[in-house]
């Protein structure tokens, strides 16, 4: 690390192009934080970068072809531009090796899931000794919560409390390239929470492959449980939230902190992937629709007004018409806020992709369409129940694609469901908000008295209007309430390039923030 941080040119400019799952979104913060601590700088967007860094996902069965398309794209960038690097990492890195080096001999550094923090150093041999580098490790160094992080958000973040997973699910290949399932003391990731809540944030969203399985290394089934309640103490800290727990481990000593800690949202991601229980052993997923459907009681008992969202894989090889149908009654009991749905496709290297009665493509899509039809139908009448009721949304960048053009701001309420509100104050004078004609921004002027709404703060809405995936507040907002954390994204916006430098994440001493608009992940949580 020293190495490159000495003879990198702070002249140098870097870009992450990020794939997968919420991990690989949390690394990348990683790799950014890491490069920026070396002297590098974030490329301007749509601007040539000196590095170019792939963090890669395997989930999909086209993720390769994916890869070298877009590093064909970049040969003959890099033909053109002399010191230019490319760098692949993330989980194809980890399973394809000298692969990627054969195929794309242009590619500088290749890096795997378990040496993130090598990348600088990489990135220099690889200049000095003008050849590619390709380091894989088979096993975790040191946690990377130890290293630098940039975070991409001043008011919400990723906490990571565990990495790897022990479980064999048959179509997924995340524990063979992320490896065991390994636990960060509760002390460390504490610590980190409650400095992030010094710098500003009010949300925290734990992050694990089998986040609830945390506390296997020391056999205490009910770690995360504690855990929970423990964030509840925690002064400042106003949003929880976690992802994504698997139904095995999911004990009742979680519904009952989720239910008991205020700032423990009541909202859940629990994965079905199916409904039937022939395809969840074909699957190795050791639970049944029974016990599944028994978590859900349970979780409406303790919290009525939880919203519960999943991931479905539809064609899974074996799967007969009466297999799917049992999914599509899980769907309709549950009653899920969102589901996740995926068409089954191949992961080389998991016993899956070898199994017999591979599902023809058609029926996969007819299947699939059902599927759709059917949650969406769900997701509208479960948001229509939220018309009327008035709620406190946290305001977000980035969250709704078409702020501008409605001449509206957005957020995530308490359940995480997306709300899209008219940046207007009750009481106040209308020649003060925007006209619809012009692009809204946050820290657009809501009253005579100059308040304005930034990320971070919290609006209080009625909610007037519900569709499949979001709520409407068409009225003037009741309240906004302006919070530390919206002080922090002002700070950022007043000083960018201070905001930008990122300081060392050590275990028990992290620094700010968390993902708002990072790349978008292709999969909840590696389909897991």
């Amino acid at each position: 690390m020293g190495t490159a941080e000495a003879s990198a040119d702070t002249s140098k400019t870097y870009d992450i192009r990020t794939y997968g799952c919420q991990m690989n979104v949390h690394d990348s913060e990683r790799l950014s934080g890491l490069l920026e601590d070396a002297g590098y700088v974030r490329a301007a967007e749509g601007g040539d970068a000196d590095v170019v860094v792939f963090n890669t996902c395997a989930v999909r069965e086209n993720a390769d072809n994916r890869l070298y398309g877009n590093l064909g794209r970049l040969a003959s960038v890099k033909s053109g531009r002399p010191g230019m690097q490319i760098a692949v990492g993330g989980c194809l890195a980890q399973k394809d090796r000298e692969t990627i080096v054969k195929k794309a001999p242009w590619v500088d550094v290749v890096f795997g899931t378990h040496n993130i923090g090598h990348l600088p150093a990489l990135l220099e041999r690889a200049r000095v000794q003008e050849e590619a580098q390709v380091e894989i490790l088979e096993s975790l160094e040191v946690f990377p919560s130890t290293l630098p992080t940039r975070r991409e958000s001043a008011y919400a973040a990723w906490v990571s409390i565990s990495v790897g997973c022990n479980n064999t699910c048959t179509f997924c290949i995340v524990p063979a390239l992320r490896g065991k399932e390994k636990d960060r003391r509760s002390g460390e990731i504490l610590g980190e929470v409650e400095a992030l809540v010094n710098e500003g944030v009010v949300e925290v969203t734990l992050l694990g492959q089998n986040v609830n399985a945390y506390g296997s290394d020391i056999g205490d089934r009910q770690a995360f449980g504690k855990l929970l309640r423990a964030c509840g103490e925690i002064e400042g800290l106003e949003r929880v939230r976690f992802t994504s727990p698997h139904p095995k481990d999911f004990t009742d000593d979680v519904i009952a902190a989720m239910a008991e800690t205020p700032n423990v949202m009541h909202q859940l991601h629990m994965p079905l992937q199916s409904g039937s229980d022939d395809v969840l052993r074909a699957m190795r997923r050791s639970y049944r629709q029974e016990r599944y459907l028994g978590i859900i009681e349970r979780v409406r008992a303790a919290m009525p007004d939880a919203a519960i969202t999943t991931d479905i894989i539809v064609g899974f090889p074996g799967e007969t018409e009466e297999d799917f149908e049992q999914t599509l009654e899980v769907v309709r009991q549950a009653r899920f806020a969102q589901a996740f749905t995926f068409q089954y496709s191949k992961r080389p290297g998991t016993p899956a992709a070898e199994m017999e009665n591979q599902v023809p493509k058609a029926v996969v899509q007819a299947r699939y369409e059902r599927l759709v039809e059917l949650q969406e139908q769900i997701s509208w009448e479960e948001n229509k129940k939220q018309v009327g009721r008035t709620l406190e949304v946290l305001v977000a960048e980035g969250e709704g694609r078409k702020d501008g053009a409605t001449a509206r701001l957005s957020g995530r309420a308490p359940d995480n469901r997306l709300v899209h509100f008219v940046p207007s104050l009750r009481g106040t004078n209308d020649q003060h908000s925007t006209r619809p004609e012009e692009p809204v921004r946050p820290g657009t002027v809501l009253s005579d008295a100059g308040l304005a709404v930034r990320p971070g703060d919290v609006v209080t809405v009625e909610i007037t209007y519900a569709a499949p995936h979001h709520l409407l507040a068409e009225g003037p907002a009741l309240a906004v309430r302006r919070t530390r954390a919206g002080d922090a994204w002002e700070r950022r916006q007043a000083a960018p390039a201070e905001a930008a430098k990122p300081v060392g994440v050590m275990l028990g001493l992290p620094t700010i923030g968390a993902p708002a608009p990072l790349p978008v992940a292709e999969a909840k949580g590696c389909a897991c």
